[in-house]
């Protein structure tokens, strides 16, 4: 049997958390709304309204690109891209075609072809009214802010797709550019995907489209490699293609004939001037990027010693990341093991019971809780073992700093192990530069 290789690459529209549209003042805040409310003659596309731009939604995405290693157009512009769809008033959609805001940027060892933004479309409904199945068209998600990213074809398997898209939602979180919820549908997927005889990028594509979870795309993928390898070993031609997937068959569907770029008729938007971008600008918003969950882990896992399987837990949430770090800070003063309090949080799910980390330090403390020997025997004890240790002593004056480790164990013996190691430890330091 002859092998193929799948060739993957990725198609992310996120839908920017800004309080207005991309090109008038309606509410952006779309979801679960009273259909058509938020609208106006801009976004519902009447005659004679200029679109005007949002500038929070142009920060927002070189903000996301600079965060996945793009360089930025300092020279950018808008572009109609013609198509004919019921959900798209104008009979266009002012996107961005051949000077995108964000280009040639790589993230995880991909390559990030360019990141773009556009307007968004209205939503088809499909209802049955008085038995007659209808589609209606909802225009309130109608211009709202929608940044596109897309990669080359890197991918070879849905697995390390699946992976990589966790981390570009987790990187649109922390950047509080997006919930990227795609319940929500705030965050859509697309793969493009083909099957390749000798490892080169075949001359077809066929794109699965209106994947709405990370499970469905895996599913998705693998059920679309599937039908692409049976045709290919029954020497038929692949189609190119827009394709969806049914869940209940396991199956991919055809949508429609994919288009090409010439297909759309793209054109310089005319309403609105091109964007220019000074340097100083763009290092002021590369300034407000913080730091990213794949930063945050690693530092989780030097910093604290944690365990890579607790640091990935812990920064997949951004407030449950800061919620650690607060209780690591507060916990030293009762000298708690980070470890520990990772621990209480991940497999305890204490923070989810305790909302402060304050709360979570007094429950740590409390359960772990010793009854340390009182500070009258902890002297005692450390005095008696200074006297019957002369040559330690010595050694320590002489610079060997590690037989404090060595006294504090002898210390331990005489309490019985119930000396506080922390008091231990500085009443040994205390007599010992005395």
């Amino acid at each position: 049997m002859k092998n193929f290789t799948p060739i993957i690459g990725l198609e992310v529209h996120i839908e920017l958390a800004t309080k207005s549209k991309l090109f008038c003042g309606c509410s952006s805040d779309h979801f679960g709304k009273i259909p058509n409310t938020q609208v106006c003659p801009i976004c519902m596309g009447l005659p004679g309204a200029l679109p005007y731009l949002n500038a929070e939604a142009v920060d927002s995405t070189i903000k996301f690109g600079l965060a996945i290693g793009c360089s930025i157009n300092s020279f950018s512009k808008f572009d109609r891209k013609h198509y004919f769809y019921p959900d798209l008033p104008k009979g266009y959609q002012i996107s961005q075609y051949d000077l995108p805001f964000c280009k040639d940027g790589v993230f995880e060892g991909i390559n990030i072809r360019r990141v773009h933004l556009e307007e968004d479309t209205g939503k088809l409904v499909h209802e049955t009214i008085d038995g007659i199945k209808s589609s209606l068209i909802d225009f309130n998600r109608s211009s709202v802010p929608l940044m596109e990213m897309v990669t080359e074809p890197d991918f070879h398997d849905a697995e390390s797709v699946v992976n990589f898209l966790k981390e570009i939602q987790l990187v649109a979180r922390y950047l509080c550019i997006s919930n990227a919820d795609m319940e929500k549908g705030s965050m859509r997927l697309e793969a493009n995907i083909s099957l390749s005889p000798d490892g080169k990028l075949p001359s077809y594509k066929v794109e699965l489209k209106n994947i709405n979870s990370f499970r469905f795309l895996e599913k998705a993928i693998n059920a679309e490699i599937k039908r692409q390898e049976k045709l290919l070993l029954a020497g038929e031609k692949i189609v190119q293609e827009t394709r969806g997937y049914d869940e209940v068959k396991q199956v991919t569907y055809s949508q429609r004939i994919k288009e090409e770029a010439n297909d759309y008729r793209y054109f310089p938007e005319p309403d609105i001037p091109p964007v220019r971008l000074t340097d100083e600008k763009i290092l002021e918003i590369k300034k407000s990027i913080p730091e990213l969950p794949l930063e945050k882990s690693k530092r989780f896992v030097l910093e604290y010693g944690l365990p890579k399987d607790f640091a990935k837990i812990l920064v997949s949430e951004k407030n449950r990341a800061d919620y650690f770090e607060e209780a690591v800070k507060l916990g030293r003063e009762e000298s708690l093991n980070p470890k520990m309090i990772a621990d209480m949080m991940i497999n305890k799910k204490l923070d989810d019971t305790l909302p402060e980390p304050a709360a979570l330090v007094r429950k740590i403390v409390e359960v772990t809780k010793v009854n340390y020997a009182p500070i009258e025997e902890v002297e005692s004890a450390v005095r008696s073992v200074l006297m019957e240790n002369e040559k330690a002593v010595i050694d320590y004056e002489n610079g060997k700093g590690e037989v404090v480790g060595f006294l504090m164990g002898m210390a331990q013996k005489k309490l019985k192990g119930k000396g506080n190691p922390s008091v231990v430890r500085d009443q040994l330091l205390e007599k010992l530069q005395k």
